[in-house]
């Protein structure tokens, strides 16, 4: 996504187990290497883990 990836958008490098295809690639971006998720960001399950990154997408928006 070489402009970025719009809020509400689904990677393309993602997998259809949301794996990232990118990872330990020179080619993975800069931003998804230092992303550092916290435990809060993760919750319980992916359900709460992708609920929180929509809604970071929306206020970030």
């Amino acid at each position: 996504m070489p402009d970025g990836k719009p809020a509400g958008v689904r990677c393309v490098h993602l997998d259809a187990n949301n794996a990232c295809e990118l990872f330990g690639l020179p080619s993975r971006p800069r931003f998804c290497i230092e992303l550092r998720p916290e435990p809060e960001m993760c919750g319980e399950d992916s359900t709460h883990a992708l609920s929180y990154l929509a809604n970071l997408e929306e206020i970030t928006r």
